[in-house]
């Protein structure tokens, strides 16, 4: 495959990582500002169980020690491009600047159960439509 095509690849894997994050992020923001505002959608069944499953994901992930298998993918084609990890394209920098921090892998598995803790805690506070009407 040309190297080329599997740096866009890695970069569709980069995007649609920061596209899972924002969902889990955001998705949280939403759920209690639409409590607030009165937004609907927030308590639609389907996306609630969505989000708690993408939070729990991260959180088991860091309980485990495990690598997220979206980073396992895009370092794996970037390596088979031959390239480096990350240097290219504005975007992708910014793209890798929002996602990886350098810290100790205690805080990420402390703030993924934390924030995890919210999201768990927002399934009562703002709780879901019944499934069935």
């Amino acid at each position: 495959m040309p190297s080329t095509l599997l740096l866009l690849l890695a970069d569709v894997i980069l995007i649609l990582h920061v596209l899972f994050v924002a969902f889990v992020v955001l998705g949280l923001f939403a759920v209690y500002a639409g409590y607030f505002l009165n937004w609907q959608w927030v308590r639609n069944r389907v996306f609630r169980i969505v989000h708690l499953c993408a939070i729990g994901y991260v959180v088991i992930q860091a309980w485990l020690g495990a690598v997220c298998p979206l980073t396992i993918w895009e370092m794996a084609l970037r390596a088979e491009a031959g390239a480096a990890t990350y240097s290219g394209s504005f975007i992708q920098h910014w793209l890798h600047s929002l996602l990886y921090f350098t810290l100790p892998e205690w805080v990420f598995v402390v703030v993924y159960t934390l924030f995890g803790s919210l999201v768990l805690a927002s399934w009562f506070a703002v709780r879901p439509n019944a499934r069935f009407r």
